[in-house]
């Protein structure tokens, strides 16, 4: 079965996008088709996939599936990158509206950044820190700077949604195995649909590094709701402003938390690398 894509990347965070819906067998399940694409080296190679398929009102619906076939609810840079792939459809559009994971998104583009990538905005929603809309299994209304205990250790973590769980670490320096405990507490017993991990460095009150655990993907370039979360968790913590330049080692996103509205924004560079069509089976 032929399945035409085109991969694009946001900050080395990489998707590939793909038309719906889906024929064949593939149509039934939607997780074998990214486990088999995602694989870097019997397949195309990606986080994760992004389908679009049309709504009947208008618009397009976009469903994440990341690279071990889980459905994933939200994607922040799934949402810019879907922008792009418009802007090259339909050359006219700077401004679109998908909806993922059940939410409305307005989606825009912005002044071109330096190196030949887009620069696209999208907005986020609002985060919600109630444990039990992250969820978390917790007696506690919230979970924020709280012990979570891992292998007889107590780790202080900040839980919240930006439509997907997060859980957010401050760290002082990234000089430890970050990987294994981001894989230990993305399956941790307190999350029932497992969790996305953000080690945060506070540089200063407007920058924040960051090394990202996708719940899905393992270890992944950048992640836009982690941006988010980070920000988020950062400010209600006290350590941040709302309007945060969020550095991953490939590159920097652009997180304003709008007072007003409580709606979070997330700008970067999105790019397109091609195109193909992938042999499915």
């Amino acid at each position: 079965m032929q399945i035409p894509f085109a991969k694009y990347h946001a900050l080395r965070n990489d998707f590939l996008v793909i038309e719906g819906p889906l024929r064949g067998s593939f149509a039934s399940d939607p997780s074998r088709l990214a486990k088999s694409i995602c694989d870097r080296r019997s397949g195309i190679g990606a986080d994760g996939i992004l389908l679009l398929t049309p709504l009947k009102r208008g618009g397009r619906r976009i469903d994440v599936y990341n690279a071990d076939g889980s459905w994933a609810e939200r994607s922040g840079n799934g949402l810019r990158i879907a922008g792009l792939h418009e802007l090259r459809r339909k050359k006219g559009s700077r401004r679109w509206t998908f909806e993922m994971g059940g939410a409305v998104s307005e989606v825009r583009l912005r002044p071109s950044a330096p190196g030949g990538a887009r620069m696209i905005a999208a907005d986020m929603g609002a985060p919600d820190f109630a444990a039990a809309h992250v969820p978390v299994r917790s007696d506690l209304l919230y979970m924020i700077q709280v012990p979570l205990r891992l292998d007889d250790v107590d780790i202080p973590v900040t839980c919240l949604s930006v439509g997907n769980p997060h859980t957010v670490l401050f760290v002082d320096d990234f000089d430890f195995d970050w990987r294994t405990l981001g894989a230990d507490v993305e399956r941790h017993r307190a999350f029932p649909r497992r969790t996305n991990v953000e080690f945060v460095k506070i540089v200063s009150r407007r920058k924040l590094r960051v090394a990202e655990w996708e719940r899905g993907a393992g270890a992944t370039g950048s992640s836009g709701t982690g941006a988010a979360a980070a920000v988020a968790a950062a400010v209600i913590s006290g350590f941040a402003d709302r309007a945060c330049e969020v550095v991953f080692d490939s590159g920097s996103l652009f997180v304003d938390w709008h007072e007003e509205t409580d709606i979070i924004e997330l700008t970067g560079p999105v790019t397109y690398v091609g195109g193909g069509v992938f042999e499915g089976r």
